[in-house]
């Protein structure tokens, strides 16, 4: 089975005028067609989790996930030292919002799906010979994950063959920690572009097969 996670980072807001949006958007794909890495992903998050995010915590305060933001560095290398011999790939692409985007601005859910599509569509799909398990992050409403799902599925279904059965599940990212995972390589990416510190991303940057800045 090709397991996908895919998660993103900044936020799709475009009012530079009255508000304080990110400058860019990212969305980060991490993908493996080996099962044992996807569950040393998940065995990680969750290691990471008890010994270092939530080591001391009272009861009351244990956190349920990794969240990349307010996460120091040294627990995303911790994190990243268990899982660098498995195998899995990142995929990302980051939308400039910088650039006029009168339209992008009015059409959110349309240019989330978009940016996801541009990812996807650096993924070897012509290798697949199994299962496709697609896991998104829950952070839309019913209708948006009915067009998102609609969408992706008609991109996808020229390049799988029709006998390979594919799957896309919206998950609370508490309840999957393969998309904690996906976070913070997410997390990472972005803030080389927002903010120039790629320090997160030189950790993890043998991992990635794509990253590009979408400018147009």
């Amino acid at each position: 089975m090709w397991y996908l996670c895919l998660d993103e980072s900044g936020d799709l807001g475009f009012d530079f005028v009255t508000k304080k949006p990110s400058k860019f958007f990212t969305i980060c794909l991490l993908v493996t067609n080996d099962a044992a890495s996807y569950y040393g992903i998940r065995r990680a998050i969750r290691k990471t989790l008890r010994r270092k995010v939530n080591k001391g915590c009272e009861a009351r305060n244990l956190k349920e996930e990794i969240k990349a933001t307010g996460t120091n560095l040294g627990v995303k290398q911790y994190f990243y030292q268990q899982v660098k011999d498995l195998r899995f790939d990142i995929y990302a692409v980051t939308l400039d919002k910088r650039r006029e985007f009168e339209q992008l601005a009015r059409e959110k859910e349309r240019v989330y799906n978009f940016i996801a599509r541009l990812v996807l569509d650096q993924v070897p799909f012509e290798r697949v010979d199994d299962r496709v398990q697609l896991i998104v992050d829950r952070s839309m409403g019913r209708h948006e994950i009915l067009e998102f799902n609609t969408y992706i599925i008609r991109q996808l279904q020229g390049r799988l063959s029709p006998k390979i059965p594919l799957n896309i599940d919206h998950a609370l990212s508490h309840e999957e920690p393969a998309l904690q995972a996906a976070d913070l390589f997410a997390w990472g990416i972005f803030h080389r572009y927002e903010y120039g510190d790629a320090q997160w991303r030189e950790a993890f940057k043998g991992k990635i097969r794509y990253d590009e800045l979408y400018r147009e």
